[in-house]
C-alpha cells in the first residue's frame, strides 16, 4: 500500500511494460516489511529534460533506474558521475542526494558478469562478441574488460557507434584485445545480444540463423531483451547445445546493486 509517508524509487524508459524492476523490488520491499514502493515511468522524450529536473526537488523520492532508450540522453542532465559512466557516457541509475544533486553510474555490467557466473561462465582469457553498443552493451563491454576477457568484439547497426565504444574501452583497457567487427562465431565463448532486437513478437534474431549456426556448442549466449525472456536468439542457442542466459536474469542479478547505490537495499541479498 502506497501512503503519504512512502519512501519512492522509480524506473525511466519507453516503453516501460516489459521491465522486471516494478515487480521485483516491490515484492523484495514488501518481504522486508518496508514503506518503499518503486513506480514504472514511461516518458516522452521531449519531456525527458524537465523530467529530470523535477528529481531535484522530489522529496520522497531516493533514486531513479534508467531504462531504454534514455541512458545515453540523461548523461548531460545530471550533477555527477562515477568513472565507469563518465567513460562510457552511459547511467542506469541515479541517486538523489538529500540537497536535490543528481549522482549517475551504470551497474548493468556487474549484473551481466553475476549472471553470467551463476551459469559457469567466467571472462577471463575468453573471447567475446558482444552485438549493440548501446547503453547496455558499452556497460556488459566493460564489465567484461574488467573482468579480464582476452578478446572483445563489437558490432552494431549504427554506423560509427561500435567503433566509438571500442576506442573508448581501448583507452581504458590498453591491453584488451578488441575489434568493431564479427568475426566466424565458431570461435567466441561468449556471444552477447545487447540491443532490442528480438522483443515483443517479432520472431528477429541479433545475426541470420544461418550464421548463428556456426556456433560453438561450447558458448554461453546471452540475451539482454527481457520479454520474451526466451527469444528467438536464445532458442537458436539452446538447440545447438550453448547454455543461455535470458534478460530477466541480468535484471535480477543487478538489483541489489541499483537498490545499493541508491540507498534503498544493502549492497548484497
Amino acid at each position: 500500500m502506497i501512503q503519504g509517508s512512502t519512501g519512492l524509487v522509480a524506473i525511466l524508459g519507453t516503453p516501460i511494460a516489459q521491465v522486471q524492476s516494478p515487480a521485483n523490488f516491490n515484492r523484495w520491499f514488501q518481504a522486508q516489511g518496508l514503506d518503499l514502493a518503486m513506480l514504472p515511468v514511461d516518458l516522452r522524450a521531449d519531456a525527458l529534460p524537465g523530467f529530470i529536473a523535477s528529481l531535484r526537488g522530489w522529496n520522497n523520492l531516493r533514486g531513479c533506474v534508467i531504462t531504454v532508450p534514455y541512458k545515453q540522453a540523461v548523461v548531460p542532465l545530471l550533477d555527477e558521475l562515477s568513472t565507469r559512466a563518465r567513460l562510457l557516457r552511459s547511467v542506469n541509475v541515479i541517486r538523489r542526494e538529500s540537497d536535490g544533486r543528481l549522482i549517475g553510474d551504470n551497474v548493468d555490467g556487474e549484473g551481466f558478469i553475476k549472471a553470467a557466473a551463476a551459469h559457469g561462465f567466467e571472462a577471463s582469457g575468453k573471447h567475446a562478441l558482444v552485438l549493440g553498443a548501446g547503453g547496455a552493451g558499452a556497460a556488459i563491454a566493460y564489465s567484461l574488460a574488467e573482468a579480464g576477457i582476452a578478446t572483445l568484439d563489437l558490432a552494431d547497426p549504427t554506423p560509427g557507434r561500435a567503433e566509438a565504444l571500442a576506442t573508448t574501452l581501448q583507452t581504458a583497457f590498453p591491453a584488451l584485445v578488441i575489434r568493431d567487427q564479427v568475426a566466424a562465431l565458431g570461435g567466441y565463448d561468449l556471444l552477447v545480444n545487447a540491443s532490442p532486437i528480438g522483443m515483443g513478437e517479432a520472431a528477429e534474431t541479433p545475426l541470420p540463423p544461418a550464421q548463428l549456426a556456426e556456433l560453438s556448442p561450447h558458448a554461453h549466449v546471452a540475451d539482454v531483451v527481457t520479454k520474451p525472456a526466451h527469444t528467438p536468439l536464445l532458442a537458436l542457442a539452446q538447440a545447438r547445445g550453448c547454455s543461455v542466459q535470458a534478460g530477466p536474469e541480468m535484471s535480477l542479478a543487478q538489483m541489489p546493486a541499483l537498490g545499493f547505490f541508491m540507498g534503498v537495499m544493502p549492497e548484497s541479498l
